[in-house]
């Protein structure tokens, strides 16, 4: 009597017995729509994957971020497989899965238009309801080639096979490196399993095209294949996709909402800030009220460092290079610096960050212990090269300015230091109005981008870890994100609509001390490297102002906005007693006109809701007569009659209060 052989597996956090042969799917019991692929020893994997003895399976959601990831990996293919349905000739690059959606890049003899991508999304409904199943196979790298003749661009993945380049060169969309091996994803016909298209891929996918419940194609755009501009330029397709149709609908609302926010539509909008050409990319220049929004800004900010102890400093836009080879940036960062400038026969660089000159400082003289923590702080301009494609309003610029600090102190002093300075960071950002936070903590991994020892890092990760633990919030890893020099802690900041923005960083640096053979004297009379904690709290002025921008949509709190009160007298007999009004609130610190233009009333109210100023004040024959004003707030309710004190008071109040109406 024959029998089967049984496998011994983990489900669930106990021991099952299942038939040889069994995969993924069967012994998870997946429908293939809920539960779209299993996490197997740690690894992903199809729910085809046969199982093996000792192995411990869990499922993976398509609601999770995994599950969605698969199913965005998914969904691009069925893109990819579209497009050469209605462009043959059309070759491919990579296609991998992204926050909220994927893309596909394209190698096309012309870009594509919008109709081209309603016809690829209508062909793309089509394979999804046709079923198609994802298989997955082994190659070898000759078969590969062989079976890939016509894609130049996978050939290429296939030559980077074992060379280590691959996770760069593809985002992770291409070659299975992990195991060493080459595969391929046939797209299989749901009925009599035919070939209906492939593509180099690691995976994994879900089971058929019939899970991908609900896709959109976005926008299309051109992209350097491997992101260098040495190489040639595809064209790239992006989508969305989801869970459900539900989840979409939310996130295409948010989108618009979002676009209703976004900064650089406002900067215009509100006259803020410009980007004139003639200066060039990812330069700014703020108008007068957007120079009124960042002094303001900054002069609290300002304060608020004053009140803990910070000493201000001040450091050149430009330096020799050999500053940067002492601190290591020339050799880490070199590809994100301007080229240098020829000056007396050295090299000089636009400065892309102030740490190194902060170190200047402390060693132009002898430092005790007693003078310890320092902290530094400086609003410092600093360049940066970032690429044309990445370069985005105020929040990817090419010059900017850090609020940039350096606290240097012993390491008896680190953790409190710590400790204190993410609360004295977060308390400064909720003034500002962001007060939903989370942490991530970006760490070293094996690679050789890292210098120092990794006692050195396992001491200052410790110290990372126990202030964010301290503070209460979610802790998020974040492996091999750390700088060159040491590891970081980053606030993560929801904004009012939710979505996430990276704001400030802690970072502790024991290497930095060491090459600028920074010192002071202990207690003891021996001489001791001091740490070093790198701090920049909105990140970047520019940046913070577009987060804010977007997080108020442009009404920002009374205390921020440019103009806070403005006169709207309902003739020109009412223009003197709004005067007196604005004169009185101009000796108590508020920012406010008076609109004399010949437009008639409800057209200066449409102009100040437009410009989204707090408070208009309304004068007519009435409002003179009791000597009082007529109160209007930018929701649109209004108060009638306010006597002139009682209206002074209420934006006073406001504005010192800080808050939003």
């Amino acid at each position: 009597m024959s029998t089967v052989p049984e496998l011994r597996i983990t489900l669930d956090g106990s021991e099952r017995v299942v038939a040889a042969g069994s995969t993924a799917g069967q012994v998870l019991g997946a429908d293939g729509r809920t539960v779209v692929a299993a996490r197997v020893g740690g690894e992903l994997r199809d729910l085809a994957y046969e199982v093996r003895d000792g192995e411990v399976v869990e499922p993976v959601e398509i609601g999770s971020p995994e599950g969605r990831a698969i199913m965005r990996h998914s969904a691009a293919h069925v893109l990819a497989q579209a497009v050469q349905d209605l462009f043959p000739d059309a070759r491919l690059g990579i296609g991998p899965p992204v926050e909220n959606g994927f893309y596909y890049d394209f190698d096309v003899a012309e870009p594509f238009t919008p109709d081209d991508l309603k016809r690829i999304e209508k062909r793309m409904r089509e394979i999804v309801k046709q079923g198609q199943r994802f298989s997955r196979r082994v190659v070898s790298d000759e078969d590969a080639r062989e079976e890939l003749a016509s894609e130049p661009y996978k050939l290429e993945l296939i030559g980077l096979k074992g060379g280590g380049q691959v996770e760069d060169a593809a985002d992770g969309a291409g070659v299975e490196v992990g195991a060493g091996e080459l595969t391929i994803y046939d797209n299989l016909d749901a009925k009599s399993g035919d070939l209906r298209w492939k593509d180099l891929c690691r995976g994994p996918h879900v089971p058929t095209t019939r899970v991908i419940p609900a896709f959109k194609l976005m926008r299309s755009g051109g992209a350097y294949w491997r992101g260098s501009e040495k190489n040639p330029q595809l064209q790239r397709i992006y989508g969305t996709a989801w869970e459900s149709r539900e989840r979409q609908d939310e996130y295409l609302k948010l989108l618009e909402e979002a676009e209703k926010r976004d900064h650089r539509r406002l900067g215009a909008e509100l006259d803020l800030f410009s980007f004139p050409n003639e200066i060039g990319s990812g330069l700014a220049v703020f108008h007068p009220k957007g120079g009124v929004v960042r002094r303001v800004m900054e002069d609290y900010s300002r304060r608020r460092h004053e009140e803990a102890g910070y000493e201000f400093v001040n450091t050149p836009h430009i330096t020799k290079g050999t500053l940067y080879e002492v601190s290591g940036h020339l050799g880490w960062y070199k590809d994100d610096m301007f080229p240098p400038m020829e000056v007396d026969g050295g090299d000089y660089y636009l400065k892309p960050m102030n740490c190194p000159m902060h170190n200047l400082i402390y060693r132009a003289r002898g430092r005790s212990y007693r003078e310890l923590p320092l902290r530094l702080f400086e609003f410092g301009s600093v360049y940066r090269f970032e690429k044309s494609g990445v370069v985005h309003g105020l929040t990817r610029v090419r010059g900017m300015t850090q609020d940039d600090a350096h606290i240097y102190c012993t390491r008896e002093q680190m953790i409190d230091e710590l400790k204190g300075l993410l609360t004295f960071v977060l308390d400064l950002l909720r003034d500002y109005g962001l007060d939903q936070f989370y942490l991530e903590l970006s760490t070293r991994d094996d690679s050789d981008k890292f210098i120092g020892s990794h006692e050195d890092w396992a001491e200052a990760t410790a110290a990372l870890k126990e202030a964010a633990d301290a503070s209460g919030l979610e802790l998020v890893d974040d492996p091999g994100g750390a700088a060159f020099y040491g590891p970081k802690i980053s606030v993560q900041a929801r904004d009012a609509i939710g979505r996430t923005w990276q704001l400030s960083t802690i970072q502790v640096d024991f290497n930095q001390p060491r090459r600028f053979e920074l010192e002071y004297q202990a207690a003891d009379g021996s001489r001791q490297q001091p740490v070093m904690i790198h701090r920049a709290l909105f990140g970047s002025i520019e940046r913070f102002f577009g987060v804010l921008l977007e997080h108020y949509a442009g009404a920002m709190p009374p205390w921020l906005a440019p103009v806070q009160a403005v006169g709207i007298p309902i003739g020109d007999a009412h223009v003197p007693h709004l005067e007196k009004v604005a004169a009185r609130l101009r000796e108590r610190g508020v920012r406010v006109e008076v609109d004399s233009s010949a437009d008639r009333m409800q057209k200066k109210i449409r102009n100040a809701q437009k410009q989204k100023i707090p408070y208009m004040l309304l004068a007519g024959d009435d409002d003179v007569a009791r000597d009082a004003v007529s109160f209007r707030y930018r929701n649109g309710e209004q108060k009638n009659g306010v006597p002139i004190d009682e209206a002074v008071e209420e934006i006073v109040k406001a504005v010192e209060a800080r808050i939003q109406i």
